[in-house]
């Protein structure tokens, strides 16, 4: 297999799929243009380098750059999947998805519901997400429970290469609106992808790391800080198992469950803040259907309730890290 950066897997499958389907197309600001350099077309390949070379080998019919409009981009990706096509829209950063809300929410996400299921709607909406980079209040955000709380959407949080390109391709062969966000601290991350056609279900986490004394949840980048926590927690004695969603809709609880069922602690870690987020939903499942099965009260290790901060040292206060997911676990351990 070959080893890839995640940025460069995405764009592998991007490739894939528009030379495996004609109506595969990939619209979004600047994911052709140069910027205002002297290169022209082609000099940036969108400001995350997801779509170098695409406009080159489909063309401007099927890669598009479109005006700083994101409620125009989402507009045009739900049109087009209503008449035949599978459009891949690039958000450039999550933190748009409020002038975005109504052609998501109100519409795509309700066109199969509103005409019967005489239509369908095979968009894919690739959303750049999360804290780390420095990017401030404004671009840094996770917005994931938000997309999540909402019927009609399937919602896809990658954090491997290899589940970049299995997750991508599954999502624009999907029938229905796929929301994909993509870590943008995870896009330098190297793993080995496997080759030639290459698709993963939604619906089924993967299990990280695997021990016998706590359940940690996580997705996207949370994946990298909580296995990192259990490669350290194994050293000290302490076995724990790190599910990665993969997919926060649908959501594999049988995996959750079954974990739980087995250990008797939870931690969920997530990068979104704690009200009304994918850990209090994890841990509302738990408590609903495995709480026989707990020796603790599960923990969260989340976000504060608040922006996310610009300056450097508060930013890394404000995530979660591997050493504040090793305390939880502690904690569900020490717990009589």
């Amino acid at each position: 297999m070959a080893e890839l950066m995640l940025r460069e897997a995405i764009l592998q499958t991007l490739f894939s799929e528009m030379e495996r389907d004609e109506n595969v197309v990939v619209l979004g600001e600047d994911i052709v243009g140069g910027m205002g350099t002297d290169g022209g077309p082609e000099a940036i390949g969108g400001i995350w380098g997801t779509s170098t070379g695409l406009y080159d080998k489909f063309g401007g019919d099927r890669v598009i750059d479109t005006p700083i409009s994101e409620s125009a981009i989402i507009g045009a990706a739900g049109g087009l999947g209503l008449t035949g096509k599978r459009p891949v829209a690039e958000i450039m950063f999550a933190d748009f998805l409020g002038v975005c809300m109504d052609q998501i929410w109100n519409q795509m996400a309700k066109f199969r519901y509103m005409f019967g299921g005489k239509t369908e709607c095979p968009a894919v909406v690739r959303m750049i997400y999360g804290a780390g980079l420095n990017a401030a209040a404004q671009h840094s955000q996770a917005p994931h429970g938000i997309l999540t709380s909402m019927p009609g959407l399937k919602v896809v949080m990658p954090s491997t290469p290899a589940d970049a390109k299995g997750l991508l391709s599954t999502a624009i062969r999907d029938q229905d609106p796929v929301i994909f966000l993509e870590h943008k601290a995870l896009y330098a991350e190297k793993g080995e992808v496997p080759e030639g056609d290459y698709t993963i279900p939604f619906g089924h986490a993967r299990l990280a790391h695997a021990g016998e004394d706590v359940t940690i949840v996580a997705a996207g980048l949370m994946v990298k800080f909580a296995t990192k926590a259990a490669k350290t927690l194994s050293e000290q004695g302490i076995g724990c198992d790190v599910i990665d969603l993969r997919t926060t809709s649908p959501l594999d609880e049988e995996a959750i469950l079954d974990s739980v069922e087995n250990t008797g602690r939870l931690v969920v870690v997530d990068e979104s803040p704690p009200r009304c987020g994918l850990a209090t939903d994890i841990v509302s499942l738990v408590t609903n259907k495995a709480y026989a099965s707990l020796k603790a009260p599960p923990e969260m290790v989340t976000s504060p309730h608040t922006p996310v901060p610009f300056a450097r040292e508060l930013e890394k206060a404000y995530l979660p890290s591997p050493d504040k997911i090793a305390d939880a676990v502690q904690r569900t351990l020490a717990w009589k």
